[in-house]
């Protein structure tokens, strides 16, 4: 039997298309059973942004064993900056890291990012998408700051659902 690399790799990435795509799907199929579970006075802001601090807070805790204080504090960030980016780029974004101005400062910049597109196929507000990914954003960063006893925050500067063509997220030293 011949192996046929390029076919395995198209095989291969249509694969992880998909599986991409049926992560966002998910999400807001869960979202949608939800609001009919919580009933006709649920606000679905409320409860997706309920529903994004708890995904940022795992996602903050699966972050902790990766990161190694060893090298310094901005080595440790840009390592947290890659893992934030890591997180999005395995959803199917375009994401990009750069140094910031300040020596405890990282902007991270999604070129590409899935999840306007599954809010707008469900029918969820661009602002809720915004304010989700921050909720999320900010919430990754709980138990980190308390474990390696920092101060980081994160704050949105652009965002694709508004418009500005890219989201851009400074990661700073508060």
């Amino acid at each position: 039997m011949s192996f046929n690399a390029e076919q395995e790799i198209n095989r291969l990435w249509r694969g992880l298309h998909g599986a991409q795509d049926e992560i966002g799907r998910t999400y807001y199929r869960w979202r949608q059973a939800a609001l009919e579970a919580a009933g006709p006075d649920a606000k679905p802001l409320d409860v997706s942004l309920r529903a994004a601090e708890i995904m940022g807070t795992e996602i903050g805790k699966a972050f902790l064993p990766r990161l190694n204080w060893l090298k310094g504090e901005e080595a440790w960030l840009m390592n947290l900056a890659k893992s934030y980016a890591g997180n999005w780029i395995n959803h199917g974004a375009i994401v990009k890291l750069e140094k910031g101005e300040n020596p405890f400062e990282v902007l991270i910049k999604w070129e590409r990012c899935p999840w306007p597109t599954f809010a707008k196929e469900y029918g969820a507000e661009m602002e809720e998408d915004v304010l989700c990914c921050d909720r999320i954003l900010q919430s990754i960063l709980k138990d980190v700051n308390v474990f390696f006893d920092v101060n980081y925050k994160i704050e949105t500067l652009k965002a694709i659902p508004r418009g500005d063509g890219e989201c851009l997220r400074r990661l700073y030293k508060d």
